[in-house]
């Protein structure tokens, strides 16, 4: 090789690392997902809200990063998975679940949070009003209290003579609490006889429905992160206990639930994208009035149904959206 070559290419070789190190590209923004359930369980509602992101010309990998953290149904990881976002300097949180936007908004006031599906946002703190959030929370809010009675009167409807309903919600969430509560009261004044049924963890279903011990005509179930976690099961002993079941969301009804009655959580999420997306164009959650479901859906599933021997009437069925076969 000549000299001027070599000399040449090792200018060139001796300067490349400097290059390089000044084309680095800057930090993408970074949206975190904060799970308080399960990825095989909430993962869908996620996936719609990326995918709404990719409408919005927001590509992973391009010009957005996404980090998951997944509790798994234990609400004490929350904190925890919140502070690593803080760690990561993550430019927006999207809360899956109550608790994990509470758990968010305890640990920062700084980084914008969105929450596709609260079931009591003003009540749990996340915001002042639904018109005026006034910090750094904004979303999508579940809370409708009349919701709740027109399950119960739904359930009333195909279920012929009943008297006493089971109500199963998670305790330890506030969100549960609240439904449960709401569920006791809507059921107290059709003259429903109630037995609630409080769980905190997986391990409490099974014994719960054991203790029913054939006192209950149907059951209600409050939704939230550890019942869609566990929905197969809790319709598997439902069924064996040959329990008619009333859900909040589709979710719960295509895998083995009776009926359902509730806003479509794939939209509330898609909806949510909106929200990241303004946000990340420089709005303030402060200034995003919290939104709530446009339409609520009726779905049944006629295949539980005559596992059930039980008659859903054609009129019942003609205001169903969807009738899973």
């Amino acid at each position: 090789m000549r000299r001027r070559s070599f000399i040449t290419l090792l200018g060139g070789a001796t300067a490349w690392p400097f290059a390089a190190r000044s084309q680095q590209p800057s930090k993408l923004p970074t949206v975190g997902f904060l799970g308080a359930g399960t990825s095989s369980g909430q993962g869908s509602w996620v996936a719609a809200l990326v995918q709404r992101l990719r409408e919005l010309r927001w590509d992973e990998g391009r010009n957005i990063a996404f980090e998951y953290r997944w509790a798994d149904t234990r609400n004490e990881r929350l904190t925890e998975m919140a502070v690593e976002f803080v760690r990561l300097k993550a430019d927006v949180i999207v809360a899956v679940g109550t608790e994990a936007a509470v758990a968010a908004k305890q640990t920062t006031s700084t980084i914008p949070i969105v929450f596709p599906a609260s079931g009591d946002p003003v009540g749990s703190g996340l915001v002042a009003s639904l018109a005026r959030p006034g910090g750094n929370a904004t979303g999508l809010s579940l809370e409708n209290t009349d919701l709740v009675g027109k399950r119960v009167e739904l359930l009333r409807e195909v279920v012929s003579g009943l008297q006493r309903l089971a109500i199963m919600a998670n305790t330890d969430s506030s969100v549960g609490k609240l439904e449960l509560e709401q569920a006791r009261e809507a059921a107290g004044k059709l003259g429903l006889e109630i037995v609630p049924l409080g769980i905190r963890r997986a391990a409490d279903i099974a014994p719960s429905f054991a203790d029913l011990n054939n006192r209950a005509d149907a059951l209600y179930v409050a939704g939230d992160p550890l019942v869609v976690a566990n929905r197969v099961r809790i319709n598997t002993l439902a069924l064996i206990a040959r329990l008619p079941t009333m859900y909040n969301s589709r979710e719960y009804v295509e895998l083995g639930g009776l009926i359902s009655y509730g806003p479509n959580f794939l939209d509330l999420y898609r909806r949510g994208a909106d929200f990241v997306d303004r946000i990340l164009h420089g709005a303030k959650p402060a200034d995003l009035p919290v939104e709530q479901p446009t339409k609520f859906y009726l779905v049944v599933n006629l295949t539980t149904a005559k596992a059930l021997k039980l008659t859903i009437p054609e009129s019942f069925l003609s205001l169903a959206d969807e009738v899973i076969e």
